[in-house]
């Protein structure tokens, strides 16, 4: 029997493991239908990218950032310029304090498609990170940044027809959904407008006006710094359940989001959810050790 359909059938079941969260079962399946084409002599690149870019989102899951960065690295060197391998590895090369490696990744994905917000929060994070770490002069401590052929452009603006690489969902929003709009540059800067208004707006106290302007920028490109300044005005008119949501999406848009945990926090002490609030609070002393505000939040909420 031929290895294609034994390959589609296990990579397959490793979507269905990892969708049910069973990421190390995930991780067999995927191995097994690679060891399936190795044994074979199949030289399907794309098809062994897929599957290694798979695995390696299982492997991002169970924590195992290292397995992650070398199965990335594999699926990359078979079919260059992956946004998915991409971004995993940097998100693996996070984890492991590996800003400046981290950096060059999320910036080689904005290079292939400038609308992924993943990429953007990532750069700002790192961005952060290096300079705490290396002072002004980290950019020129930079590995180099590889520069992407106009051609790899292209090639991620459609699926590629025998590509099943649609399970593993490592982080919200890392490609733009199928048979969604991306936004255009056009709209992007009107979003990036429409904001500023709104901060402006905020630092004068008018919140209600804030907050339309942050829905008019919203509708044209969803950032997660944008969900968390309207959450901002939420909780300082007390709408409360609306914080929370404002929050929840920021933080599919970055799971790191200190500022969507902090005031998330703050907004279900306010409803008396303190076990929530304090779930809140620890996920972001976890990302943020040293700050203070949430460690004074945390020794209210124990005190409650």
């Amino acid at each position: 029997m031929a290895p294609e359909p034994r390959v589609a059938a296990l990579r397959s079941a490793g979507n269905e493991q990892f969708r049910s969260g069973q990421y190390g079962q995930a991780a067999a399946l995927y191995s097994r239908a690679l060891a399936l084409l190795e044994a074979a002599g199949e030289k399907d690149a794309e098809e062994m990218s897929v599957l290694h870019s798979n695995r390696a989102a299982c492997y991002l899951k169970d924590g195992n950032c290292s397995l992650c960065v070398k199965d990335c690295t594999v699926a990359l060197d078979l079919v260059p310029f992956g946004i998915k391998p991409l971004l995993r590895r940097a998100a693996a090369y996070e984890a492991l304090e590996r800003y400046q490696l981290a950096y060059v990744d999320y910036k080689t994905v904005l290079q292939i498609d400038c609308t992924v917000q993943a990429a953007h929060d990532g750069v700002n994070r790192m961005t952060k990170a290096l300079l705490e770490k290396d002072g002004p002069e980290w950019r020129q401590k930079l590995p180099r940044i590889p520069s992407v052929p106009v051609s790899a452009q292209r090639r991620w603006d459609f699926p590629h027809s025998g590509s099943q690489e649609a399970a593993p969902r490592t982080k919200p929003n890392e490609t733009a959904p199928l048979g969604k709009e991306v936004p255009t540059a056009a709209a992007i800067e009107r979003a990036k407008t429409l904001k500023e208004e709104g901060n402006e707006l905020v630092r004068k106290g008018n919140h209600k006006k804030a907050i339309e302007k942050y829905r008019e920028s919203l509708k044209l490109n969803q950032e997660s710094s944008t969900y968390t300044n309207r959450a901002l005005c939420y909780l300082s008119l007390k709408q409360y359940k609306e914080t929370i949501q404002d929050c929840t999406e920021a933080l599919k848009l970055d799971a790191k989001n200190i500022k969507a945990f902090y005031r998330r926090a703050q907004a279900f002490k306010e409803l008396k959810d303190y076990k929530s609030s304090i779930a809140d609070v620890s996920s972001l002393l976890k990302i943020e050790p040293k700050n203070t505000a949430a460690q004074k939040l945390l020794k209210e909420l124990n005190r409650v």
